[in-house]
């Protein structure tokens, strides 16, 4: 018989094992790519910010005239600390002795708050005009409010005005700083 002989490894060599080259797969992360560049870019379409248009008058000149306001049109709302509102019925002239002095009502911005009395206002006299003024310790975010309300209630005639010293009076004391 025929002996088989095998190779010897020779004295103080390893066998080596093969080096396989490494080939990374991008087919999945530019898929991965693709989708998240989808979704944020559908994401951003659907959250488009709401804005409320908002018409301001123009700048008076110098020889144009003021509008006189009935008291009988007008309301006043004045906004204060902690979404409180405060409103009276006409206007506050303590100059004059022939306008009395309003009566303050307190309400806030819930279902039976100042939307109720805007709607029994515009029942009572049809197309009055609102003065919406922001006491110093009124929030941004109850203006913006106020101004929702004016929309929803479909108050057609309604103005920014400031403070005065005489509505500040109305105010209660916790409200007048």
């Amino acid at each position: 018989m025929a002996a088989i002989e095998s190779a010897a490894p020779k004295a103080g060599k390893k066998p080596r094992a093969r080096k396989h080259t490494f080939r990374l797969d991008m087919t999945p992360m530019v898929d991965l790519a693709f989708l998240l560049l989808t979704f944020f870019m559908l994401t951003t379409t659907f959250a488009k910010p709401n804005v409320m248009q908002l018409t301001m008058p123009a700048k008076p000149q110098a020889d144009d005239q003021t509008t006189v306001l009935k008291a009988s049109k007008a309301m006043t709302i004045m906004l204060g600390s902690g979404h409180q509102v405060y409103y009276y019925f006409g206007l506050n002239a303590p100059t004059d002795p022939s306008v009395p002095v309003p009566t303050l009502h307190t309400t806030n911005f819930g279902p039976r708050g100042i939307r109720q009395a805007l709607l029994a206002r515009g029942r009572q006299r049809p197309a009055p005009v609102v003065l919406l003024k922001a006491g110093p310790r009124a929030k941004y975010g109850d203006m913006v409010d106020i101004l929702d309300e004016m929309n929803i209630t479909n108050q057609k005639k309604y103005a920014l005005t400031d403070l005065t010293a005489a509505d500040r009076q109305l105010l209660p004391p916790s409200e007048r700083q």
